[in-house]
């Protein structure tokens, strides 16, 4: 199964930047028909993620993909899960 990956870990500080990306992954994604999105907010004081979440909780967001899994294993991970 083929999926996307966005590695926040270089743009962790640019609040504007990390939003352009989380919406350029999520159009790829719908673009091609790619049924999941690995996002790596990392692990760190947990801010990033949190961001990363109420990104994707906007309405406007929220009704492009399926679901969000959180990585039971590895904290700094979230996959991003579509239906086509």
């Amino acid at each position: 199964m083929a999926k996307l990956k966005l590695d926040l870990h270089d743009i962790f500080n640019k609040g504007q930047k990390i939003d352009i990306e989380l919406n350029r992954i999520i159009d790829e994604a719908i673009e091609k028909k790619i049924k999941l999105v690995e996002i790596i907010p990392g692990k760190g004081s947990g801010q990033l993620k949190k961001k990363v979440l109420r990104f994707l909780d906007q309405s406007h967001i929220k009704k492009k993909y399926h679901r969000i899994d959180k990585d039971s294993k590895n904290f700094g991970r979230l996959f991003v899960h579509f239906k086509f």
